[in-house]
């Protein structure tokens, strides 16, 4: 079950949606900020690869600064599938989907980042495999980097105590192909085969809508990082089995709307103490935490002592980051 849920009231956006209409077999849920670019690239190849499918799109954009939704809008505000909003301050990602969820018409709902580029048909074929696939009722993808390489962070190992302690002590690293050692990136599974997994990343994540509305959503307290992890630990509750295709393929430019390293990793870690105060026992939840605030440690010592020893810039350049997160350490600890 959910954790106590913090209540907040959204500002009310300004809108070029429509209200009301016939429902679709798929609704695109787009989250942007910052990212006007991309944004524009990812909108273009929805379009370009969703040949035959029926799909409104409806994106949110969370106060971006750098005329965003004016090109957005611009390029995309004709088209009737295409359903835009502004919301005067960041909602953040999971109260930002939520908000888009809950005006959709689809029968699906297909969380998809705006630094992704789709290929192949992606969505359509992910939108195949889950009507074959119905009882998992969570479905995913597989990702590459600007490089065309396989990004393994499509989806993940459930978060577990073990998976942290492996990470602390270097076993993960040490074992990169063990699916025991590796927890988190399922050991050297290359995403090159349809598979059961702990959770799918929110940048391409498909979900039944009933299941979405039994969940009411993203907990709302959560602001970016976490959110779709916690979500899909109450969905197995409910009888949901998170799964992956490699037919559906998409680019993700990661991390691209955050410009500061660190605080994708404060959020990060503010986001898992905030799964383990929800969802484990006391002293699980306390023992992560630990592990949690060691890492951070071992990881600022170690850039700065290996930074001093090569003279190396981009290992100063991790020891600042580890250094800023370290910092910052009684304020992600409390989790959100």
């Amino acid at each position: 079950m959910r954790g106590p849920r913090t209540e907040m009231s959204d500002p009310e956006p300004t809108t070029d949606a429509l209200e009301g209409g016939p429902p679709v077999r798929v609704s695109i849920l787009v989250v942007s900020y910052q990212t006007r670019e991309l944004t524009l690239a990812c909108l273009r190849s929805v379009v370009e690869q969703s040949a035959g499918l029926d799909f409104e799109l409806r994106l949110l954009d969370n106060a971006s600064e750098d005329g965003s939704f004016e090109a957005i809008r611009e390029a995309f505000g004709a088209d009737p599938r295409f359903h835009l909003e502004r919301s005067p301050e960041n909602l953040g990602f999971a109260r930002a989907n939520n908000r888009l969820a809950a005006e959709a018409r689809g029968e699906y709902l297909l969380l998809l980042n705006p630094d992704t580029v789709v290929l192949d048909s992606a969505l359509r074929r992910l939108v195949d495999f889950a009507d074959r696939t119905r009882d998992h009722l969570v479905w995913g993808g597989r990702t590459l980097d600007a490089e065309g390489a396989l990004d393994p962070g499509s989806c993940h190992g459930p978060f577990t105590l073990r998976g942290l302690g492996f990470r602390l002590t270097g076993l993960s690293r040490l074992f990169p192909a063990s699916e025991f050692f590796n927890v988190d990136s399922i050991g050297g599974w290359k995403r090159d085969s349809e598979r059961e997994v702990g959770w799918v990343t929110g940048c391409l994540m498909l979900v039944d809508r009933d299941l979405w509305d039994r969940l009411e959503g993203f907990a709302p307290e959560f602001f970016m990082y976490g959110e779709e992890c916690e979500l899909q630990i109450r969905a197995r509750t409910l009888g949901a089995r998170p799964i992956i295709t490699p037919e559906a393929t998409i680019v993700h430019y990661i991390g691209a709307s955050e410009t500061r390293p660190a605080g994708r990793l404060e959020r990060i870690n503010r986001g898992q103490v905030t799964i383990m105060n929800h969802h484990w026992s006391r002293p699980a939840a306390w023992a992560g935490r630990v592990l949690l605030y060691l890492n951070a440690l071992t990881r600022t010592v170690g850039y700065r002592v290996a930074a001093t020893l090569a003279g190396s810039a981009g290992l100063r350049e991790r020891a600042r980051t580890w250094s800023e997160v370290w910092t910052r350490r009684r304020e992600w600890m409390q989790g959100y």
